[in-house]
């Protein structure tokens, strides 16, 4: 982790107005960056996110500490601290990761608006039918077709295609290189990295084959139109070259602060619930509903028509072919062994219905004997 500085300064007053806690020592010390508890300097706010890094406490040089009431009472205990406050200044909080990631987030914010220009660059192409409010702001070469809606404060990196009617909601960032296809609706605060495409046509194509003598058939597969649009929550973040679908006749939908990472495939009329988090290079195939807060990890891949309840976990390189109605973790992945390992149950796999047949023989084999066994004993 790298520190993170702006030309914004904040009390701690001020912080814990905006994001709650408690604060020991001296409320007026001004923050003007974040970084980790090990490097901070003076004026920057650190972190203890475990019990383990109150080794760094002492040494640090940073400002402020955001810290919970367990591990404030640990260090307390082992600095036998009695009635004086602590040096630095601490925050109190119950997750000290999450307070630091929202006030990192802040200073990253204002070191971004520093920089930012409003208005439209000259090489842009933005039709007059197009709405673009007076505070975005619009790189080179960004091309915005017929009829789309920029919102305040937007902005959009080089490059970036906007296809006819799209909206782009309120303080969203679009960079460099993103396509967004028409009829599709961003909402507030999305985050789109470079590459990534927002309603390209889902993967709809009907078979019309007739089979002639023997195995060899003729016809061709015949392209379904996609009719619908992908529509995006509001605090949704959209990792570099990952694509969307459109909907064929209804719409893919991705609710309200959905976190998805790089390299992710979300097929046509699909449903990702309220801050479930994608990531990396999973595959979600079309018509798939996933409920809120699900957490689906790298390389997973999920087939078509099926649905995952709320707060499902499944864990990295699983295949899911069937709905998971009920909240918990799932794995159908095989843990990597060493070679020779895997070859010995790979050939167990091949042969494991004669497995069963022989089993199934020695079972009745054996359900004989104990019967003859019976009728002696009487």
């Amino acid at each position: 982790m790298t520190a993170v500085s702006s030309h914004l300064s904040i009390t701690l007053t001020q912080l814990m107005q905006l994001y709650g806690g408690i604060v020991i020592g001296d409320a007026s010390s001004i923050v003007t960056g974040c970084a980790p508890l090990e490097s901070a300097k003076p004026g920057q706010l650190a972190f203890v996110g475990h019990s383990k890094y109150l080794e760094y406490v002492s040494s640090t040089h940073a400002t402020a500490i955001l810290i919970s009431q367990p591990d404030l009472d640990k260090l307390r205990i082992k600095n036998e601290i009695t009635g004086n406050a602590p040096e630095p200044a601490f925050i109190v909080t119950l997750n000290p990761y999450s307070y630091f990631a929202r006030v990192s987030q802040q200073f990253s914010e204002a070191a971004a608006l520093s920089s930012l220009v409003e208005g439209v660059h000259p090489s842009a192409v933005i039709d007059p039918t197009a709405t673009v409010a007076a505070s975005a702001s619009i790189a080179s070469h960004v091309t915005i077709e017929a009829g789309v809606v920029v919102g305040e404060s937007v902005h959009i990196g080089a490059h970036v295609f906007i296809g006819h009617d799209a909206v782009v909601g309120n303080n969203s960032h679009l960079y460099p290189n993103v396509t967004v296809h028409h009829g599709c609706q961003l909402g507030e605060r999305v985050i789109v990295h470079s590459g990534a495409v927002i309603g390209a046509d889902g993967f709809g194509f009907a078979p019309d084959f007739v089979r002639k003598e023997g195995d060899q058939q003729t016809g061709e597969w015949v392209k379904i139109p996609q009719v619908g649009i992908v529509m995006i929550g509001p605090d949704v973040e959209i990792g570099a070259n990952t694509t969307i679908d459109r909907g064929t006749m209804t719409n893919t939908v991705v609710e309200q602060g959905v976190k998805i990472d790089n390299l992710v495939q979300i097929g046509h009329n699909c449903r990702i619930g309220a801050h479930t988090v994608v990531a990396g290079c999973s595959g979600i195939a079309g018509s798939t509903t996933i409920g809120q807060y699900c957490i689906i990890a790298g390389a997973v891949g999920i087939a078509g028509h099926v649905t995952l309840a709320n707060r499902v976990i499944v864990t990295a390189k699983s295949g899911v072919s069937k709905s998971l109605l009920k909240p918990g973790v799932y794995t159908s992945s095989f843990p990597a062994v060493p070679h020779k390992d895997w070859n010995k149950s790979a050939a167990l796999l091949r042969n494991i219905k004669k497995l069963c047949d022989r089993i199934k023989k020695l079972e009745a084999e054996l359900e004989a004997i104990h019967a003859l066994l019976d009728d002696v004993g009487e």
